[in-house]
């Protein structure tokens, strides 16, 4: 008899819903067979077996909210009567050494908006962690079913865990460690400042107040929020009440731009992208974050520091039928506009068949968002944190502009929006980003100069 636990899925996902079971008592699987199809607050992804055998009982169903290291199968011998391999396979290799303290590198804060955006980064977080071992990520864990359930209700994260037994197995005493070490941190941490109006720590800014009962006006139904639903409610009110947004708007004049859009879109549609407007946004945001790089910053609050990033990828906003997500374009300055037109599509497609990977919406240092398809002109969109700013922009018109020998022109105007969080960027850098851009798309040898 062998059991099957839902591994790690990822940094920052705690808990997953069961969208599908894909086995049922009395099925044979094999190493790497989906189990079950999980939405999490990143994707939709399936889950491979680790085991081998005859699936003798299945401990989740379709809607339940599952969590790592809970159980999902129990299988038995196969035919033939040999038995099923163990759950965790043999290590490949012993674990990495871990860094004495103080000499831990710092690495650079990564996003993961899903739908919105990810929790903004933990103030007082350790060093990175041991990998599994015999992983490269933390898909498997090296240890028992027991010890899992013993760190569960501790509250220990083994992905944080370093095993000290054969080959990285780790053990009761290392998870007891761990526990040990995170308190004395814990007892470390100053003591929070009390509230004049009583109470420790801070104010609390959103107290959510019950609903009137709405049955009595006539009839009602309700509904569940989806995961990636409830992710961006909790997200976009995390960065709502966390930064002071300030919105800057701009009118850019794209004449010349779409001219040029029109004359190369059979060029690219050719080579299997699509020449749109973005595209555009998105090869000058790159250069304009390289020359303005403040923009792509993160808070750090724990530490009161800022953390600037030595690479651009971009986040593009696109609407599926399941809500709105965040796909990552990266390296976005070393692409071209065809390169660029190509990989959109492709992120677009994935993102409205729901076949986006975990690491598809992570890494992000700034958002773009177009709701000119929707006719929306100017609006405020809201920062995705761990993020500094967003841009969003609007539907084109023809409007008649004087130029400078006093004649009305008709020329296509395109809304911008700048969003960015006011303790990190003042009215004038935001102001001088959003110029940058103008200047960019008035001259694109710009981009060539200065990008």
């Amino acid at each position: 008899m062998a059991e099957f636990t839902l591994p790690h899925l990822g940094e920052d996902i705690d808990e997953a819903d069961v969208l599908k079971v894909l086995v049922s008592e009395g099925d044979t699987v094999t190493l790497e067979q989906a189990i079950i199809e999980v939405e999490t607050e990143k994707a939709t992804l399936d889950v491979p077996s680790s085991v081998v055998g005859v699936v003798t009982a299945i401990h989740v169903s379709e809607g339940d909210t599952i969590t790592p290291g809970q159980l999902l199968i129990s299988v038995g011998e196969a035919a033939g009567g040999a038995p099923p391999p163990p759950t965790v396979a043999p290590p490949a290799k012993a674990p990495a050494a871990v860094e004495p303290p103080g000499e831990a590198k710092i690495e650079a804060a990564s996003s993961e908006p899903t739908g919105g955006a990810a929790p903004a980064p933990v103030a007082d977080a350790e060093p990175a962690a041991v990998p599994p071992v015999g992983s490269d990520d933390a898909a498997s864990i090296f240890a028992s079913p027991a010890i899992r359930k013993f760190a569960r209700e501790i509250g220990v994260d083994l992905t944080t865990v370093a095993g000290s037994g054969p080959g990285g197995r780790i053990s009761e005493d290392d998870v007891k460690t761990a526990a040990r070490a995170a308190v004395a941190r814990a007892s470390a941490t100053p003591a929070p400042a009390q509230h004049p109006e009583g109470g420790s720590g801070a104010p609390r800014l959103y107290d959510p107040r019950p609903l009137p009962d709405f049955g009595q006006y006539g009839t009602i139904r309700r509904e569940k929020l989806s995961r990636l639903r409830r992710t961006v409610a909790r997200n976009m009110t995390q960065a709502w009440l966390e930064m002071p947004h300030v919105t800057l708007q701009r009118a850019v004049d794209i004449t010349d731009m779409e001219a040029l859009r029109q004359q190369h879109k059979q060029g690219a549609r050719d080579a299997g992208g699509n020449l749109t407007v973005s595209v555009f946004v998105l090869k000058i945001l790159a250069a304009a974050l390289k020359a303005h790089p403040l923009l792509s910053t993160s808070f750090d609050t724990g530490t009161s520091e800022l953390i600037y990033k030595d690479f651009v990828h971009i986040g593009v906003a696109v609407d599926t039928e399941r809500g709105l997500v965040v796909p990552v374009i990266r390296n976005v300055d070393e692409k071209n506009i065809i390169q660029l037109s190509i990989e959109l599509n492709e992120v677009a497609e994935r993102a409205r068949t729901n076949t986006l990977t975990l690491d598809d919406s992570r890494g992000g240092t700034f958002t773009l968002t177009n709701l000119g398809s929707l006719g929306t002109g100017f609006f405020s969109p809201v920062i995705n944190p761990p993020e500094v700013a967003i841009l969003g922009v609007g539907r084109a018109q023809m409007t008649p502009v004087l130029d400078e020998n006093g004649e009305w022109q008709p020329r296509l105007m395109m809304p911008m929006s700048l969003s960015h969080d006011h303790r990190v960027i003042d009215g004038a850098d935001g102001a001088r980003f959003m110029q940058w851009i103008v200047d960019a798309i008035d001259n694109p040898m710009l981009l060539a100069l200065e990008g």
